[in-house]
């Protein structure tokens, strides 16, 4: 519980850094949803990307289903619509290959629309200085 307080502070800090009218100039998010826990996907990691996208906090999003997360996804209907919602919003969604295959659900997400891929490219992410946010 004490985690999830902490969780749900630190995404009120973020909302409120960009609620304003000025934009960083960098203003690309990219969004690394790592958690098995269907309560942070929908209270935390789908709200904020969703969000994000309604009220124009980011220009460019890029949602990233990595590791247990690939497994509830493929298995849970309501994430699954709240993913559709995502992509017609514009998101980018992407999945780690390496991590839907070890679930094997990769041809489950593949058939939400997401990209299943190697995702070496987080390193390209930080060393660019992409913005990254992990639930």
């Amino acid at each position: 519980m004490k985690k999830l307080v902490l969780a749900i502070f630190v995404l009120c800090l973020c909302v409120s850094m960009y609620a304003g009218d000025d934009k960083p100039e960098d203003d690309k998010l990219v969004i690394l949803w790592t958690s098995g826990d269907r309560e942070v996907a929908l209270k935390m990691a789908f709200m904020y990307t969703l969000n994000s996208r309604r009220y124009g906090w980011w220009d460019d999003i890029t949602f990233v289903v990595w590791g247990p997360s690939a497994k509830l996804l493929s298995e849970d209907t309501e994430l699954q619509q709240s993913i559709k919602q995502m992509k017609e919003m514009g998101v980018t969604l992407k999945a780690c290959k390496m991590c839907s295959d070890q679930y094997g659900v990769s041809s489950k997400l593949s058939a939400l629309g997401i990209e299943v891929k190697y995702m070496g490219e987080l390193t390209d992410y930080i060393k660019n200085g992409r913005n990254i946010l992990t639930f």
